[in-house]
């Protein structure tokens, strides 16, 4: 599992410009299984994703064609977790710790 964290590097006003498009990658993404939550982070300077796929080269593949990238007005963090322990809607998505 993957924490996308998302940061501005742009005016907010040059992120809005570029919002619809990110919300219309987003629900492609969640359409094709690879997202899973998503939203702001307050105070606003960006967001957070929490993602599933089969390894980091994917999901970093996945982050690439956001718009908000092209638009170059964020950078991502993206950060790996093994989850071992999830609640019971997120069952399929559990791990086991090698």
């Amino acid at each position: 599992m993957f924490v996308l964290e998302l940061s501005y590097t742009a005016p907010l006003d040059a992120v809005d410009a570029v919002i619809p498009a990110h919300v219309a990658w987003l629900d492609e993404q969640y359409e094709k299984g690879f997202f899973l939550a998503s939203g702001r982070k307050t105070p606003r300077d960006g967001g957070v994703i929490l993602a599933v796929a089969e390894n980091r080269a994917r999901i970093e593949e996945v982050a690439s064609g956001d718009p908000f990238i092209a638009a170059g007005v964020c950078e991502y963090r993206i950060t790996e977790f093994v989850a071992n322990k999830t609640a019971p809607e997120l069952a399929q998505h559990r791990q086991t710790l090698s």
